[in-house]
């Protein structure tokens, strides 16, 4: 298959190639359905299977066309999703998640801690993991919540596939957040 981005000259991009850049992709309904790369995203617009919402400030030329290279870019069809997989557990996500507060006293969270702890049967997953800081992952140990005096602040939960790819990625540029709450908000 010939790409029709093949020949294209990039301008103003001190990071690498601005075809490399990420681009959000909505459904037709405006909901995120996926990050991927800018190059992909035009080949989507030209071949009118998306449109761009948002543009970033970098330019994309081929030899007769000129685009501003998409941010946001939205199908113009519905995409039928086979079923939505579970996010990826990262120690990064999990303190993105938690706001970088111990879940359990609300100072700055160092480590992260098994709310039912994996040597009682404990699983390592988003439920049972929170962040928190040094002191109450000592204090609280290898004790079951029921048997401690920790209390968590927030019941922790799982979040979309896309907040942990944005928040993993650093964020994403501004425009994303219309579209995609704070990265990970779903701890309250």
């Amino acid at each position: 298959m010939v790409s029709h981005m093949e020949g294209c000259e990039i301008m103003s991009s001190d990071r690498g190639s601005v075809l490399a850049e990420r681009t959000l992709v909505l459904d037709v309904g405006f909901r995120p359905l996926s990050i991927v790369s800018v190059r992909r995203a035009l080949l989507l617009v030209l071949a009118e299977k998306a449109e761009i919402i948002h543009e970033s400030q970098h330019v994309v030329r081929s030899e007769k066309l000129e685009f501003w290279a998409p941010s946001v870019a939205r199908l113009r069809y519905h995409v039928g999703a086979p079923y939505r997989r579970r996010a990826a557990l990262h120690r990064k996500a999990v303190f993105v998640r938690d706001d970088y507060l111990c879940q359990y006293c609300g100072r700055r969270a160092e480590c992260i801690d098994h709310v039912h702890p994996r040597s009682k049967g404990g699983e390592h997953t988003w439920e049972n993991v929170v962040a928190c800081c040094r002191i109450c992952n000592v204090a609280k140990g290898d004790t079951l919540p029921e048997n401690s005096r920790f209390h968590l602040q927030r019941v922790p939960r799982a979040p979309e596939s896309i907040a942990v790819a944005v928040a993993l990625r650093r964020g994403g540029p501004p425009e994303w957040d219309n579209y995609i709450s704070s990265p990970l908000s779903l701890s309250a």
